[in-house]
């Protein structure tokens, strides 16, 4: 059960009916019908009686309607709680991000958050997009870095940097101390380990081999960039990865490529037309800055 039912609940109830509910609501009307008859199947009552032409609510209905209101009032209370916290000296924040977000982004990212706001709990969440935006849907998550094409019409999308991705290869790669740049020809002729194909990250390295007229020589399959980094390390095979991954640090070394590398848009995702805590603004204002080059310095690096 989520909030929005709650709030269709008391829309056809104050209404009188569904029509004026889901105008009210500027959703349509089949919409809000099929939300309440989740709702009733949830709760395993019928909640409206539509057998005359003014929907009204049944007796179950009528006394869920005014426990529908109590918590919403409440729900209201702890939104004016929050504000009141606006200095930051408690609260929480629940930060999602992709795989290949997390291998580099997280560590800069929340050393630079908890020096400014060390009262602030965090949850972090390493998730795919589809669970990021359900999460955010559901109100389960507070906001996200992810990337630009959202696809849920209630979530809103704010680009935030562009990000490269590069060729890297680790320690027992004969190109891992080679700076010269490779052409489309020669990275045809290397032998890859990349992300399966339900990446987001690997479609758009797919999108780059067919701009490139190259075929690859994919050799490696794996679901975990914990594993792909561990695979690169220890192999002589190459990776595409963001361009910030290939540190000294983790034993891999990046491969210059001619012409134009592939890019990927970042994105700070949250909910649309809902409070946003003082947390996760503090946050979004951390990474558009760092971005700018306005704050905290090689943020991402």
């Amino acid at each position: 059960m989520l909030l929005r039912h709650l709030r269709y609940l008391l829309a056809v109830a104050d209404h009188g009916g569904f029509t004026r509910a889901a105008e009210a609501l500027h959703v349509s009307q089949p919409t809000l019908s099929q939300q309440i008859r989740q709702l009733e199947e949830t709760l395993g009552v019928s909640l409206f009686d539509r057998t005359s032409r003014t929907v009204k609510p049944t007796d179950a209905g009528e006394a869920y309607i005014e426990c529908a209101r109590r918590v919403l009032v409440e729900l209201e209370a702890g939104k004016r709680a929050l504000h009141d916290v606006k200095d930051l000296s408690r609260g929480t924040l629940r930060l999602a991000m992709t795989p290949t977000f997390m291998a580099y982004l997280v560590g800069p990212l929340v050393r630079d958050y908890v020096a400014r706001y060390p009262n602030i709990h965090l949850q972090i969440f390493e998730l795919s997009m589809d669970d990021i935006e359900a999460g955010l849907v559901d109100d389960s998550l507070d906001i996200a870095i992810a990337f630009t094409q959202v696809r849920n019409a209630d979530i809103e999308s704010i680009p935030a940097f562009t990000e490269t991705l590069g060729v890297m290869v680790g320690r027992d790669h004969p190109l891992y101390e080679s700076q010269v740049a490779l052409s489309a020809q020669e990275v045809a002729q290397l032998e890859f380990a990349l992300l399966a194909p339900d990446f987001v990250t690997r479609t758009r390295i797919d999108e780059y081999f067919a701009q490139e007229q190259i075929t690859p020589k994919v050799v490696i399959e794996v679901n975990s960039v914990s594993t792909l980094l561990e695979v690169i390390r220890h192999t002589a095979i190459a990776t595409i990865l963001p361009e910030p991954i290939a540190t000294e640090d983790r034993a891999l070394s990046k491969i210059p490529l001619l012409g134009e590398a592939p890019k990927r848009g970042a994105a700070l995702l949250r909910r649309k037309n809902n409070y946003h805590s003082a947390a996760s603004k503090a946050f979004m204002e951390l990474v558009l800055g760092a971005a700018a080059g306005e704050s905290t310095a090689s943020v991402f690096y």
